[in-house]
């Protein structure tokens, strides 16, 4: 009975290590066609990428640049998350045609609503072209001239490796510049709007539930691709057509449970999986607590003024998401690498590292890598410390002053480039303003510069401080800005800049906003930039070196998959609760009885639509209930980042079960150290979306149009 018992945990044990990781879709026969058909899958890996035939990758394409989306009909129709469409579902809503609040569905194509700028792009094929990136760099002593020269390689490559007139060809470095593939894409431009549901659906559970399990969330919304008649991308054109995809994915009504494998396919954007102890030890002390007390303070002030004026509210409702998201996110990261311990992880690994160095005799080769490590992290501490402000406060979350940094480039430009490239510079960032202040209240950026300004002067290493900005009084500098500064308002700033290159010069150099951005932006590229280039250009060869030597000394059963980089991955894993804390323990699946349980009447967060409720009472669930309840949500051990918003969750025969769109608090942490044991993503049910689509919509039009696969009758 004790070896049963023994011989169940190696099994167990076995299967878990057999999850995390992002892996190229052209490289999964081997070891993880046969882990994934451990867990449980039916399909082949050849079904999953193929070159000459269609193949699941074919229905996966990148969604504007950003997250995932995946073709579900012969017509062209694409699913992605709601949060992913936010930007574009806001740009067409008014205040009197508000689809964030009220959702939007075309109930025929003639009303589907076009995206400006909006595109999706295919992967048409994967090329390993290391050999020729890495040709002559070898030879080369300085890690500039290294890097120059790869640069150099990969834009000669990209023009003369063969594609169609259409496509393009894009290089993308692997195993931290160990590996070069190249990648044919496809990116369609014509991608229109086709359904959405309310917000109270579609964003359930907002800032709140964000990176929170349990989730009741109907994260999704639907955009179609046209093209030109012989299929290709085109600019938005009325005469375009629906695209018709090489492949699209069957959408399973029939339902999952817990243990059931499940695929995920996308575009993560990016992870550090192979960091060293001292630059987790940093992220942990250093840069997620200044990032966080910044962020804290914007949303704080923001939250305050959308709950009382819905315009505001429409205005910063994109702004103020994206600004929670990784608020909330670094919060859960540092809690969970302090909760598995990831630093002590990470220093057994050097430590067994440095042996297998010594026993294979390469000490001359990698020797002195973990301490050359930590000397420039020491190092680059304060300036790091400092970049992250700096980049928080000035660039991402006082909107004046992003603004007058774009000013600031323009008159940097003048002295670079001369006065024609000044001018048409300037021409352009007038004209692209227009959007920048519509969704611009200078009186919600002024209590928001109140704040961070404070933080700012207080966390800004002190060595490196403009004296102007050394123990400020944010009500008061505040106050003197946004009622003197000419950035405040569109028509204010194009008067500003109107003029010749003299007077213009003269006019913003005059400006009070424009004054204070400048001094925070030459301090930081005088005494900030340039020596964290020198130093972060150190890591990045010793980063190289050090992937170099994992993968050299490692045994070829080890699994060492390469960082996310915002191209075609697959991740695989099982349906699975889990425990975060003691005495708790989370089920994988969540229902719409949840999201009674947290409605609140009139709360923008936690409001759900009448007629949800409705269905909800009458328990009217049509095809898609599940033993008289309706799911909603559930988790599995897929290793998932940001860019995997919108990925197809696929069951072991490549049918669409869910649609990814988060992952849980306390894994998080899983960009720098994924730990099976608390790291979920989170999924949409396919049945709750089929749900919402057929039986709260009434966009049968919709249904009809899909391959949906319902659970067997019983006799």
């Amino acid at each position: 009975m004790k070896y049963i018992k023994l011989l169940l945990l190696l099994f167990v044990l076995q299967v878990q290590a057999q999850q995390g990781g992002m892996w190229i879709p052209s490289l999964l026969k081997g070891m993880n066609e046969t882990e994934m058909k451990n867990l449980g899958m039916r399909i082949t890996a050849e079904q999953i990428y193929s070159v000459n035939k269609s193949s699941l990758k074919d229905a996966v394409p990148h969604f504007d640049g950003g997250c995932t989306a995946e073709v579900i009909s012969p017509k062209g129709l694409i699913l992605t998350n709601h949060h992913c469409g936010y930007d574009n579902i806001q740009t067409l809503s008014t205040v009197e045609n508000d689809y964030l609040t009220n959702g939007f569905w075309a109930y025929k194509m003639d009303d589907e609503l076009p995206n400006k700028d909006l595109v999706v792009t295919f992967v048409v094929r994967i090329d390993d072209v290391t050999t020729k990136i890495m040709d002559g760099v070898s030879s080369l002593t300085t890690e500039a001239e290294k890097q120059k020269k790869i640069q150099d390689n990969i834009s000669a490559l990209s023009t003369s490796s063969p594609k169609e007139s259409w496509q393009e060809n894009r290089i993308r470095t692997f195993y931290d510049g160990n590996q070069y593939l190249l990648f044919v894409t496809e990116t369609f431009k014509d991608v229109r709007l086709v359904g959405a549901p309310p917000s109270s659906i579609g964003k359930f559970g907002s800032d709140t539930d964000n990176w929170v399990w349990p989730r009741h969330t109907g994260d999704f919304s639907l955009f179609r691709i046209y093209a030109d008649k012989d299929n290709r991308p085109a600019a938005y054109s009325k005469d375009n057509m629906p695209y018709k995809p090489k492949h699209f994915l069957p959408i399973s009504a029939k339902g999952i449970k817990e243990n059931d494998f499940t695929m995920v396919m996308g575009y993560p954007g990016r992870t550090q999986e192979y960091l060293p102890s001292y630059a987790v030890e940093q992220i942990i002390n250093d840069l997620n607590p200044v990032k966080i007390e910044v962020r804290d303070a914007a949303l704080k002030v923001q939250d305050g003024f959308m709950r009382k004026d819905n315009a505001i509210k429409i205005q910063y409702a994109s702004k103020y998401a994206g600004v929670a998201n990784y608020w909330k996110k670094w919060i859960g990261e540092t809690k969970g690498l302090k909760k598995s311990n990831a630093v002590g992880v990470k220093q057994k690994f050097e430590k067994d590292f440095q042996q297998k160095v010594l026993k294979t005799g390469k000490q001359a080769e990698y020797g002195n890598l973990l301490s050359d490590f930590q000397k420039n992290y020491t190092d680059i501490r304060d300036y790091a410390v400092a970049r992250d402000l700096f980049t928080e406060v000035a660039l991402r979350n006082t909107e004046l002053l992003s603004l007058g940094y774009k000013i600031y480039q323009l008159e940097q430009l003048l002295t670079t480039k001369g006065e024609q490239a000044f001018t048409d510079r300037k021409n352009n960032l007038v004209n692209g303003l227009g959007d920048f202040y519509k969704d611009f209240n200078a009186s919600v950026d002024e209590k928001v510069f109140e704040q961070l300004i404070v933080i700012y002067s207080k966390r800004y290493p002190k060595q490196f401080l403009p004296s102007s900005l050394a123990n400020v009084d944010g009500k008061s500098l505040s106050s003197n800005i946004y009622n003197n500064s000419q950035l405040v308002s569109y028509e204010k700033i194009k008067e500003l800049l109107t003029g010749d290159t003299k007077t213009v010069i003269e006019k913003i150099n005059k400006d009070a906003g424009y004054q204070l951005i400048k001094t925070m932006s030459e301090s930081y590229v005088k005494n900030i930039a340039p020596k964290f280039d020198e130093i972060n250009l150190k890591n990045t060869g010793l980063q190289r070196n050090y992937m170099k030597a994992i993968l050299e000394l490692s045994p070829k059963s080890a699994r060492i998959f390469p960082d996310a980089n915002s191209t075609l991955r697959v991740t695989y894993g099982k349906v699975k609760g889990y425990k975060p804390n003691d005495a708790v323990y989370y089920e994988p699946i969540t229902y719409l009885d949840g999201v009674m349980e947290k409605y609140v009447p009139g709360d923008y967060e936690f409001d759900v639509p009448k007629k949800l409720i409705d269905l909800y009472d009458a328990k009217d669930y049509g095809k898609y209930g599940s033993k008289g309840k309706m799911p909603v949500c559930f988790v599995a051990t897929n290793h998932t980042t940001g860019g995997n918003s919108g990925s197809p969750a696929l069951d072991a025969d490549g049918n669409l079960i869910g649609l990814n769109f988060d992952r849980v608090w306390e894994g998080t942490m899983s960009d720098i150290y994924y730990d099976p044991a608390i790291c979920r993503n989170i999924m949409v049910d396919a049945r709750y979306i089929l749900f919402i689509i057929d039986k709260y919509a009434g966009a049968t039009n919709i249904i009809d149009e899909l391959k949906i696969i319902y659970p067997l009758k019983k006799k």
